[in-house]
């Protein structure tokens, strides 16, 4: 696809102030970037559940896309501390983070959680951002081999929808680096060829997550859809650097396939 993807978790590094300033900041840089104003160039963000209102306010009037970084597995109940897919919705979100490894890790979330998690952001028209990833560092082929089957897995019973895969290898996430370049094309590709291969997942990207930043785009070329970036785009003036490079490639994509 020519479209190039840019997501940006904020985890819960951001009070609500800080939050607040930073979507402003952000805000103000996006509408005059004619990229992402014309849809070459997708930006999603996904704060805090109680940043998700503002950030919503804030880029109004932009094709920014904004998302909670968790979602319920049920769709209404007595689940107390939980949100529903559905309620995100109806405020405006449009993405629901799901299956990421510190969820995984911290939360004690499965597969058969992430599924669920899956299909009740499915019910409710959000798209699934899904975190997939090897814990450790291993052979490309055997880690490409670990993410196929944990797609698989977020997928089951799902209905029909676009998916977002966040590759976001383990070991990079909070890294120096990210993971190496051929590393990284062999994973992605086995994803897209998975998705390829299911026809209720049209639509879906492949973006790169653990360690990104300025120059992997340019790096990879087609081999992802975009990337997810972390605690570089804290920086407003850093996260439009990997925006003007996204932009760069989705007008070379373009012109491939004009």
């Amino acid at each position: 696809m020519a479209k190039v993807t840019v997501g940006v978790s904020l985890k819960m590094y951001f009070g609500h102030r800080q939050a607040a300033t930073w979507f402003d900041e952000v805000a103000a840089r996006i509408r005059a970037h004619e990229a992402v104003q014309s849809g070459a160039v997708e930006l999603f963000l996904t704060p805090t559940f109680l940043q998700v209102l503002p950030a919503i306010a804030a880029f109004a009037g932009t094709p920014v896309r904004i998302g909670g970084q968790d979602v319920a597995a049920a769709d209404s109940g007595a689940f107390t501390g939980e949100v529903s897919a559905s309620e995100l919705a109806e405020v405006g979100a449009s993405i629901a983070e799901i299956g990421h490894a510190e969820r995984r890790r911290l939360f004690a979330e499965t597969d058969e959680i992430v599924a669920a998690k899956t299909a009740a952001a499915l019910r409710a028209g959000l798209t699934p951002l899904l975190c997939i990833g090897e814990t450790e560092r291993q052979d490309p082929a055997d880690a490409a081999a670990v993410a196929v089957d944990q797609l698989h897995a977020s997928l089951t019973g799902a209905p029909a929808g676009a998916v977002i895969i966040a590759y976001e290898p383990v070991w990079a996430i909070g890294a120096p680096e990210p993971a190496p370049h051929d590393h990284i094309r062999i994973v992605a590709a086995a994803l897209r060829a998975a998705l390829d291969a299911d026809a209720d997942r049209a639509g879906s990207a492949v973006i790169y997550g653990g360690a990104a930043g300025p120059g992997l785009l340019t790096a990879l070329g087609d081999e992802v859809d975009g990337v997810f970036l972390g605690r570089f785009a804290h920086d407003p003036d850093a996260l439009v650097a990997v925006l003007d490079e996204a932009a760069q490639l989705a007008g070379r994509r373009s012109e491939e396939h004009a």
